[in-house]
C-alpha cells in the first residue's frame, strides 16, 4: 500500500540550525517579501506550547531516533498561554514530506484526557478524535513531554510558503500540564541558537529561496520534541501520570 497516495495533501518541510544574528537579518529581509503569521504579537513573535503523546512502546520517540521514513506523533499544542484555543493535532511525516491534521477540544475535554476519560472522543464526529480514542485505550498513549517556544512565523501565498523561526527551545521538567502555573521548564540549547523551518507545497518562490540561501544552516536531524524528550528524560518524570 502507498501511504503517501491515500494523503488528501503532503507538504515539504525543511529544517536548519541558525545562528540568532542570521535570524535578525534573514527576518528583517522576509518581512519585505511575505506576511507574518496571523498568530503574531505586536512584536512579531508568539509562544507555543505542546505537550506530545507517545504509546507504551516509546513509537513516535524510537521511530523519530532511528530515522523511520514514515512516523506518526500526536500533541496538544496552546498558543500564548490561553485556553481559547486548543488543538490536538496528529503530523505525519513520509521522509521529508509532513501532513497534519487536527481537532479544537476545550478546556474541560483537555482536562478529562488529563484524567484518563477518554470517552467522550468516541462522540466528536472527525476521523482523528476516534483514532485518539484507539490510541488511548488501545496502545496506551500517554503525555510524554512538554515543549516551549517563541516562533517568528512569515507566509506567501505562493506554493503554501511558510517560513518560521523558533526561538528559547525549552523542555518542561516538572510536570504534563500545560496549564500549570508552577511548571519548570529547561532550555534545550544556547539561546543563540534558532531553529529555521521552511514548509511549502511544491516549490519556494525564487525570491524567498534566494534570502534562505544568503545564510548558512546545519540541517537538523532531530525535531524539537526528541531534543525536548531527552533533556527531560535526564530529569526523571517520565512514570508521574503512569502512577496518577
Amino acid at each position: 500500500m502507498n501511504l503517501k497516495k491515500n494523503l488528501p495533501s503532503t507538504r515539504h518541510e525543511i529544517k536548519l540550525l541558525i545562528t540568532y544574528a542570521d535570524y535578525i537579518d534573514l527576518s528583517h529581509r522576509l518581512s519585505a517579501i511575505m506576511q507574518r503569521d496571523k498568530n503574531s504579537t505586536d512584536n512579531g513573535d508568539y509562544f507555543i506550547r505542546s505537550l506530545y503523546f507517545d504509546d507504551r512502546y516509546n513509537t513516535s520517540y524510537i521511530t523519530k531516533v532511528d530515522g523511520v521514513d514514515n512516523r506518526t506523533k500526536y500533541r496538544i499544542r496552546i498558543y500564548n498561554n490561553s485556553d481559547n484555543v486548543i488543538k490536538f493535532e496528529k503530523k505525519e511525516k513520509y521522509v521529508n514530506k509532513i501532513h497534519k491534521t487536527s481537532i479544537f477540544i476545550n478546556r474541560e475535554q483537555y482536562e478529562m484526557i488529563m484524567n484518563k476519560e477518554y470517552d467522550f472522543l468516541q462522540y466528536i464526529d472527525k476521523p482523528l478524535a476516534r483514532e485518539l480514542y484507539a490510541q488511548f485505550k488501545g496502545k496506551g498513549l500517554f503525555p510524554s513531554v512538554i515543549v516551549d517556544y517563541n516562533r517568528d512565523a512569515f507566509i506567501h501565498d505562493l506554493s503554501n510558503t511558510r517560513i518560521t523561526f523558533d526561538k528559547s527551545l525549552a523542555a518542561g521538567i516538572n510536570t504534563y500540564d500545560i496549564f500549570d502555573e508552577n511548571l519548570t521548564t529547561l532550555s534545550v540549547f544556547n539561546k543563540d541558537m534558532v531553529i529555521l523551518e521552511v514548509k511549502y507545497d511544491k516549490f519556494i518562490p525564487a525570491h524567498v529561496m534566494s534570502v534562505i540561501n544568503s545564510v548558512y544552516g546545519v540541517k537538523m536531524s532531530l525535531s524539537k520534541f526528541v531534543m525536548c524528550k531527552k533533556l527531560e528524560g535526564t530529569m526523571n518524570i517520565g512514570s508521574l501520570f503512569i502512577k496518577k
